[in-house]
């Protein structure tokens, strides 16, 4: 057998023509989604694809990848998909030229198991010059596959990797998935795509709006034809679409009634995520709700109802009046402004006898109730958490103003009603609220304004950037609470790892860091840090 050569050949460059590509239209179908789901899984669809395509040697611009998303489908469009794989070449290295072939040119048993090893003849072998001297080469060629065949293998792993908060099994197939996916469109170049998911068939018929869009379903030919025909049975795929009109629909209603929008932008992704084909309404409800405050009117508004509240232009106060956003476009659209009053009043008429019936007992009664509130079952209850807080409020106060004793006494008595208000009717339907009616119950209890403004300003900032307390009380009293929520648990060796921050310690190291920074409060971070260690 003789030693295969290696011959260089010409290049003759020719003019490439474009590679062909198609269009890919994956649909998953489904029982309507939690909104708080819809965003997080659509840029997961849009990262596996490119996980997907580029991997799997399918040329795709991502630019041309896009997602939509509505409550009852989850919406994957790739314009220029390659049609084909991309043909590759292997070159594996093996032997030396010295050891693969002997004296007279013949293979050795070491350059035929390497041959055997790579799945190549032997006969193929190349010989390259390399830095340390000519050695075999393996060249292996792969013409690649039509993309529809790669397709049927790689949408049922897109659909089984999207994960969510919480997922359901509802067939013998045994997929988990957010809810129940009832059909399945994937076409590519306007063919169905031969692949079952979930027990289901793809095709390429879908089904429009659940009560506008009729019961029969559509057949579609291409993300064109698709997005229009849904359009017709009552869904607006794009959200940035649904987006645009809704914020267009309620500065329109508040035009009308002359009131401003209490602008809230998770309410407005949410308002987003609910809908296919959003409707703005604009409802009411009694003045005589006004005299509640209006913290806990828009948090009822927008926690059980998902309702827009809005305020009156002139004075700068809540307004009597709400937006909802409806998930169609009714003859008669009254009659869903009435229901909606209906439940609303409902629900304010629950949020008022919960402020009332708070108001009959005062935060500092209700705050000997503590002993009975576990802060954390290592660290005892929540009445023993707030005397260590008051002890280093009244640390805090005494050095950053040693001669102010009013502030001193201020950030005591407040520290001494900081968490009363957990105990609270209102608080325990809206946590979130904890704070704020704990300075609303104070005000109420004859406290002065500086302490009840301490006990509402406790748990700022909310959030990494958000805002900070105003007062030097309010300032304390959030450093203390969070001095001692962090050395509590570090005490306790329930410390924050690379993964976990299961108590948002970091968030209330950066949020000490930013009362100090910003308040321009000097203190020595590490003396108090002993003190509530200790």
């Amino acid at each position: 057998m003789k030693r295969p050569l290696v011959k260089k050949k010409s290049r003759q460059h020719k003019t490439r023509s474009p590679k062909p590509t198609a269009e890919l239209l994956f649909e998953i179908g489904m029982e309507e989604l939690p909104y708080q789901f819809i965003k997080p899984a659509l840029l997961k669809l849009e990262e596996l694809a490119g996980f997907m395509f580029g991997p799997n040697n399918i040329e795709f611009d991502d630019k041309k990848v896009k997602t939509y998303g509505t409550p009852r489908r989850l919406v994957l469009a790739v314009e220029n998909l390659a049609t084909h794989q991309t043909p590759t070449t292997i070159e594996t290295p093996g032997p030396s030229k010295k050891v693969a072939f002997d004296q007279f040119g013949q293979p050795t048993k070491a350059a035929m198991g390497f041959a055997a090893g790579q799945g190549v003849a032997v006969e193929s072998l190349e010989i390259r010059e390399t830095p340390k001297g000519e050695y075999v080469f393996a060249v292996k060629k792969d013409k690649g596959r039509p993309t529809v065949t790669v397709l049927s293998e790689i949408l049922p792993t897109i659909l089984a990797e999207l994960s969510f908060p919480k997922a359901m099994k509802w067939n013998e197939t045994g997929l988990r998935f957010a809810r129940p996916v009832r059909w399945i469109v994937a076409l590519f170049g306007g063919k169905v795509v031969p692949v079952q998911i979930a027990g289901i068939h793809a095709g390429n018929r879908t089904s429009g709006h659940r009560v506008m869009g009729g019961k029969k379903p559509i057949t579609v030919r291409d993300f064109k034809t698709y997005s229009k025909s849904l359009e017709k049975l009552g869904v607006m795929l794009d959200h940035e679409r649904r987006r645009a009109a809704i914020q267009q629909q309620i500065d329109r209603l508040c035009v009308k009634a002359s009131v401003g929008l209490n602008a809230d932008d998770a309410l407005l992704d949410q308002a987003v995520y609910t809908t296919e084909w959003p409707c703005a309404v604009l409802g009411s409800f009694k003045p005589e709700y006004l005299a509640v405050p209006s913290e806990i009117l828009i948090t009822s508004m927008k926690e059980h109802q998902g309702f827009f509240s809005v305020r009156d232009k002139k004075s700068g106060k809540l307004a009597p009046h709400f937006i909802a956003i409806a998930n169609n476009e009714s003859k008669n659209m009254a009659l869903i402004r009435r229901g909606n009053e209906r439940v609303l009043a409902a629900r304010l008429a629950d949020a008022k006898f919960f402020f009332d019936e708070d108001r009959k007992m005062k935060l500092e009664e209700r705050g000997r109730k503590l002993t009975g509130v576990t802060f954390h079952h290592k660290l005892g209850t929540m009445a023993q958490k707030q005397e260590r807080v008051k002890n280093l409020a009244e640390a805090l106060a005494a050095h950053l103003s040693p001669e102010d004793e009013e502030l001193r006494q201020t950030c005591i008595r407040a520290a001494s009603l900081a968490k009363a208000d957990l105990l609270t009717g209102i608080v325990g339907e809206f946590p979130e609220l904890q704070g704020v009616m704990g300075g609303e119950y104070a005000k109420y209890d004859g406290e002065s304004e500086a302490v009840s403004q301490a006990v509402r300003e406790q748990y700022l900032p909310r959030a990494i950037e958000g805002e900070l307390p105003k007062t030097v009380a309010g300032q304390v009293l959030s450093l203390a609470d969070r001095l001692d929520t962090i050395a509590a648990f570090f005490h306790v060796g329930m410390v924050p790892t690379g993964s976990e921050d299961p108590f948002a310690l970091r968030r209330h190291a950066t949020a000490m860091v930013r009362i100090l920074l910003e308040g321009k409060l000097r203190v020595n971070l590490g003396t108090y840090i002993n003190q509530a260690m200790n």
